[in-house]
């Protein structure tokens, strides 16, 4: 199995961030042209008068920035270590699916409860990618 293998997920992630980036500025013009906020409501961040169908993807664009720092980091981890084992490669693209699922559910009908299950179903997809990379270091030690 290549080791670049495991960037095949990240660039999928981070493709995803950047088409979650471009609906903010999208939103927010669509929102300026109709009259719903001005740019003073984006002065400091996002004003209360912001309508949350203009505020969401900036949430679903930081929450794409959060905690996947820690997926790129174990790829690249398991990148250096040569630990890149087929297991791995299905975890970190099943935790691809899950946050794009995660920030679809946030941006279509955010709904919590299934928002909160694809968050935790990623996290403990994310533990295991990191158990990967602890089982590649022991074997590299």
């Amino acid at each position: 199995m290549h080791q670049t293998a495991i960037f095949y997920p990240v660039l999928a992630l981070v493709m995803w961030t950047m088409l979650v980036l471009l609906l903010m500025p999208y939103r927010r013009f669509k929102a300026a042209f109709s009259g719903t906020v001005t740019p003073a409501d984006f002065r400091y961040g996002e004003s209360a008068k912001v309508p949350p169908e203009v505020s969401l993807p900036n949430r679903a664009y930081m929450n794409l920035l959060e905690a996947p720092m820690l997926f790129y980091v174990v790829c690249v981890v398991l990148f250096e270590l040569k630990a890149v084992s087929p297991l791995a490669l299905k975890l970190a693209w099943a935790y691809v699916v899950l946050r794009v699922l995660h920030s679809l559910i946030h941006l279509i009908y955010n709904n919590v409860f299934h928002r909160l299950t694809a968050f935790a179903a990623s996290s403990g997809v994310l533990v295991a990618l990191w158990v990967c990379a602890l089982m590649g270091l022991q074997q590299a030690g």
